[in-house]
């Protein structure tokens, strides 16, 4: 026996009426938010974002970019050095060199690391020489620079710190060989003038142009007293 409903939305029927029922039930639409803030709580989103702290809720991106070789960050290139250094130990035209790079295309550390060997060599227990070997190659240079200007040259002070870095070379070359040859005053004597005149001739063919014409005595003169300094730091006279 069926009872009327309350409310309108539900029908009661007997236990034998309702074997003979059959039907389906419609579900409403449900659509999943799978945005970036599913996992969060709305109220807390929501409470941050109108407080301005939503930067709070960002996350950043991994930078794709990888870091750059230190050698690079530093701006040392080994080949161009190694190159440089053979232009200066075999300044010799005939073996085709294109030795003006040591001039054109200065840089800083391949001539820092050299006066830093000469340095090494030239201790001998006392350490205050690799400063003051340091101080000669800077203000020898600057002298070098200022008096190549005065003379009309064109040529930069890094310029001229490369090159009077880089021709110390000679010198250390010829180091090693005074030790053995020590005592022979002759030799020794002919060695070191050899060795002066291998890194004055390395400097001067780079810095000394035809600009200077008639002046270039000027210049190379200072240039063979800066080296024989540098060598008298090492041999101690």
């Amino acid at each position: 026996m069926p009872f009327s409903p309350n409310n309108g939305d539900f029908t009661f029927v007997s236990s034998t009426e309702a074997q003979e029922l059959s039907g389906t039930i419609a579900a409403p639409d449900i659509q999943v938010n799978m945005s970036s803030d599913s996992g969060k709580d709305p109220y807390a989103t929501a409470f941050l974002r109108q407080r301005g702290y939503g930067w709070l809720l960002e996350v950043e991106e991994e930078d794709s970019e990888e870091s750059k070789p230190l050698l690079e960050e530093l701006d040392i290139d080994l080949k161009d050095i190694y190159y440089k250094i053979r232009c200066v130990l075999m300044p010799m035209p005939s073996l085709g060199y294109n030795r003006q790079v040591v001039r054109d295309n200065p840089d800083f550390w391949g001539p820092l690391a050299v006066v830093l060997l000469f340095s090494m060599i030239s201790i001998y227990g006392q350490f205050r020489v690799v400063s003051w070997i340091i101080t000669i190659w800077i203000f020898g240079s600057l002298t070098i620079f200022l008096l190549a200007r005065v003379l009309g040259g064109e040529v930069s002070y890094g310029q001229v710190l490369g090159v009077i870095g880089y021709s110390l070379l000679p010198l250390i070359v010829v180091a090693p060989l005074l030790v053995v040859i020590g005592s022979f005053q002759l030799i020794s004597t002919l060695t070191k003038l050899f060795g002066v005149f291998w890194a004055a001739y390395s400097a001067a063919s780079l810095l000394v142009g035809d600009e200077f014409k008639t002046k270039k005595p000027l210049l190379i003169y200072p240039i063979f007293l800066l080296y024989i300094y540098f060598l008298s730091l090492y041999t101690g006279v």
